[in-house]
């Protein structure tokens, strides 16, 4: 019996991402009404790092995979889109575009069955949830913070490099209102509504696996909190982002 479990422990573990992805988006598109696409995915390149750099990368790729720091470390996962400095690898639309998503279960079940391993993305605002983002070390603060105020939060996104916390559709007068009267805000904190995109579990980017840090409930449509809720938190933590957070990565 021990020997059966630990079979199906690994036939488990060890199926490809790609019918996840489909039903993720499924989900999304036909029991949440939220329109998605399909992401640009990510493509097998030969590594440009310097040693040093590449180095690190392998020690930190073997330590994730449990396998030696050799083998096919010259290769890196890139973005498969033309830009080779692309600051969203993987994580973007590029073909189809943004105005291309939909909620039509054919249309998408025809986008994962041709591409199965491709990132799902939301496309934001509108009767979709918009977002806000900040890098992960200020979120896991600002929520922490939110947490202790009793504010009941939505889902959560998570990346190795940020965090994006669903909130409820704003548009964008209200949400210039809302900054305008801040002392400041700090450029690491991104805001995804109408004409945006998010990057939705379980996708693979280039900065690695997207998961639900705060994930929704099964069964039911996403409850979202009002921006206006959430704001003054994440002002707060993404003012002490290190280095500021400015340059863009999901």
């Amino acid at each position: 019996m021990r020997e059966i479990l630990g079979m199906r422990r690994r036939l488990r573990f060890g199926r490809k991402k790609g019918p996840a992805l489909l039903d993720a988006a499924l989900c999304c598109a036909t029991e949440w009404q939220w329109p998605v696409l399909p992401g640009v995915g990510l493509k097998a390149t030969k590594s440009t790092k310097s040693a040093k750099t590449a180095k690190a990368g392998k020690a930190a790729r073997a330590a994730r995979t449990g396998s030696e720091a050799g083998g096919q470390g010259d290769l890196e996962r890139a973005c498969a889109c033309p830009d080779p400095d692309c600051v969203v690898p993987g994580a973007h639309p590029f073909d189809p575009g943004l105005l291309a998503a939909t909620t039509d279960a054919r249309m998408v079940r025809w986008w994962w069955t041709n591409r199965p391993d491709a990132p799902v993305l939301l496309a934001t605002g509108g009767r979709a949830p918009c977002a806000v983002s900040l890098p992960a070390a200020a979120a896991a603060r600002a929520l922490a913070v939110l947490d202790r105020h009793g504010l009941r939060l939505g889902p959560v996104v998570a990346t190795p490099t940020r965090w994006s916390l669903l909130v409820a559709p704003y548009s964008l007068e209200r949400l210039g209102e809302l900054l305008y009267v801040k002392d400041c805000v700090p450029s690491s904190l991104r805001f995804h509504g109408e004409g945006g995109y998010l990057v939705l579990p379980p996708s693979e980017t280039g900065t690695g696996g997207v998961r639900w840090e705060r994930p929704p409930t099964p069964g039911v449509t996403p409850w979202l909190p009002d921006v206006e809720a959430v704001l003054d938190a994440l002002v707060e933590a993404s003012t002490g982002a290190p280095g500021g957070g400015s340059r863009l990565r999901y």
